[in-house]
């Protein structure tokens, strides 16, 4: 039996007879629906901004604004509160607050990613008695609440005098006890062929090189992600900041946003918005960078079968 051709249309075999590509046809979109769907991306993008547009507005607004005027647009603009804020405070300069915030931060992400992928790879490739339970034991932590642990490590670490140090905030992050990351770079491990480790076993490399030479390239969206959490939660800590440190001049931002409401009996509101806000861009800074790569982890999650 021959095969029966699907019949061309006139325009597609005029451009095959003059050598010119067939032209692509159009999908037709009713006007209606394309102006329904901006206005509601546009309604949805103004609702999710809106907080964060007010709260820049507000860093120009006076305290005795603060209660009596709700609006967006301040009635006196004024940056007196930038000048107060770079001031710093209980004779610390905000610049040592950043500081402090970003060594934190930045020794959170570096523990976390080593250690979460250290431990995944151990999860998700070496085969050893009670792996298992030991997976699922690691996994039951996620439903151990903070507040449960805050009293025995806080009289761990009281014993071997390190109260008023980062190391209650940074030791843990490279002991992988972040049990969210070190599952989510398990799972991304386990979609990898373990045709790529056999060939690399067969050459003579051991765990170490496969994991350096071959699964560590193949999941840097998975890492891309875990830094940025990462990022976030150990920047926006309080409680943690709050047990451990003491000193003034040892303070991350979360805890010195609390010295503006707390110097006097009248909160400055002014201030402690500016902060805020101050405190807000590094975060999104930060996003904005590794976005690509979190979007495109997404992207090549989302094209593998």
């Amino acid at each position: 039996m021959t095969a029966v051709t699907p019949v061309k249309a006139l325009d597609e075999v005029v451009a095959e007879a003059q050598g010119k590509k067939p032209p692509r046809q159009k999908v037709s979109r009713k006007t209606w629906q394309t102006v329904v769907w901006m206005v509601v991306l546009i309604a949805l993008t103004a609702l999710v901004l809106y907080p964060l547009v007010w709260l820049f507005a507000s860093t120009f607004k006076p305290n005795a604004e603060f209660g009596q005027n709700p609006g967006l647009i301040p009635d006196s603009p004024t940056i007196d509160n930038y000048l107060k804020v770079f001031e710093g405070i209980a004779g610390v300069p905000l610049l040592r607050f950043f500081g402090n915030s970003l060594f934190i931060a930045a020794m959170a992400v570096i523990g976390t990613v080593m250690s979460s992928a250290l431990a995944a790879y151990g999860f998700a490739r070496i085969k050893f008695k009670g792996v298992g339970v030991l997976f699922a034991a690691m996994i039951g932590t996620l439903l151990l609440p903070f507040h449960v642990v805050i009293i025995p490590q806080y009289i761990i670490f009281n014993r071997l005098e390190l109260i008023d140090t980062y190391i209650p905030l940074i030791l843990p992050k490279f002991l992988a006890t972040e049990a969210f990351f070190v599952f989510l770079i398990v799972q991304f491990i386990r979609s990898i062929p373990r045709d790529m480790d056999e060939a690399a076993r067969i050459d003579g490399a051991g765990h170490f090189r496969i994991f350096w030479s071959i699964i560590l390239p193949l999941i840097k969206p998975a890492l891309v992600t875990c830094s940025i959490f990462a990022f976030i939660w150990a920047w926006n800590d309080f409680l943690g900041p709050l047990l451990y440190v003491t000193s003034p001049e040892q303070y991350p931002l979360p805890i010195a946003l609390r010295l503006y409401n707390d110097q006097t009996s009248a909160s400055d509101y002014g201030a402690t918005v500016t902060a805020s806000f101050l405190a807000l861009v590094p975060i999104m800074a930060f996003f904005a960078v590794f976005q690509r790569f979190l979007i495109g982890g997404v992207a090549t999650q989302g094209l593998k079968g």
